[in-house]
């Protein structure tokens, strides 16, 4: 893997605390714009360098890859229309300020790594998603056909651009599984609503290497689905999790209840669910480490 300086935004979130680290055991160099320059120095143990201004960086100032993983949690709380144009500002904002950087630079990087979600394809039930499906008018899906529009400016400037769709990312300490976890260990899991709205997941460490996949090859552009290959229903994520803990699964949480705790974010993300494949990392050659849901979460859980 050649050596780049990468330029790399949401350092300090949960994938950017797992990136990171394995970027710099590839070799590679890291700047890292952040709020809190000092608070971000110090998790990676001042490896990195740090901007807390995206208009410090000037035309002469060179990165070969940027990766932008900045925005605000999509499923921390109820979709108020305040914390849905915070959910807009954390993603399009930063997003447009590095297209901005990204035109006045004299040399540009060979890519740009941008995220967003598979909330972009909408709610479509049992349809097996790839890249190619389209979105719906669902608030999830308009965030993230704007955040990946914003991104694509940079496709003019002949940039590579990818745009990755990450679903619910498994991992320690924190993301998805650190909510699910403590009624699951007291057996007070289940499944939610129905059961049968698809959860299209991946393992951390998939992510990971699917970002630095992305990175060394050239061949890849355009959406890609950052999740694994075999999606399943929440019901039976609801079972493997238990099985992992030893634990019964089946007590299930009434969608009434979901809806009356979280509103319309609870409709879009935790009842309605998307069953999407990773066509082009697999199309491509990517090989996953966790394929199948019960390997990765027993990885997570017994390491």
């Amino acid at each position: 893997m050649s050596q780049k300086h990468i330029l790399l935004t949401g350092g300090s979130g949960f994938i950017g605390q797992q990136l990171v680290p394995t970027l710099l055991n590839a070799g590679h160099t890291i700047t890292i714009f952040t709020r809190n320059p000092k608070k971000t120095s110090a998790i990676f143990q001042q490896q990195v360098a740090t901007i807390d201004n995206l208009d410090e960086l000037g035309e002469d100032d060179h990165f070969d890859a940027v990766i932008n993983l900045a925005g605000q949690g999509i499923g921390d709380q109820r979709w108020t229309d305040t914390v849905k144009q915070q959910l807009r500002d954390s993603r399009l904002i930063t997003t447009a300020d590095l297209v901005e950087y990204l035109k006045r630079a004299k040399q540009k990087p060979e890519v740009f790594i941008s995220g967003s979600a598979i909330g972009v394809y909408g709610l479509h039930g049992d349809e097996k998603l790839d890249e190619q499906a389209s979105g719906d008018d669902s608030f999830s899906s308009k965030l993230c056909r704007d955040w990946e529009a914003q991104a694509a400016e940079a496709e003019a400037l002949g940039i590579r651009c990818c745009y990755l769709r990450t679903g619910v990312v498994l991992g320690k300490n924190g993301g998805a599984l650190s909510k699910m976890l403590p009624p699951f260990k007291m057996a007070l899991g289940g499944p939610m609503g129905s059961g049968k709205q698809w959860m299209s997941w991946v393992h951390m460490d998939d992510l990971v290497g699917a970002i630095l996949y992305t990175l060394e090859t050239p061949s890849i552009q355009g959406p890609i689905n950052g999740t694994a290959p075999n999606p399943v229903t929440n019901k039976a994520f609801s079972k493997t999790l238990g099985a992992a803990l030893n634990r019964p699964a089946i007590i299930p949480m009434p969608e009434f209840v979901l809806k009356l705790m979280m509103g319309e974010m609870a409709e879009e993300l935790l009842l309605s669910g998307q069953r999407v494949v990773p066509a082009k990392l697999t199309s491509s050659g990517f090989e996953f480490k966790y394929p199948h849901l019960d390997g990765a979460l027993r990885d997570i859980i017994q390491h």
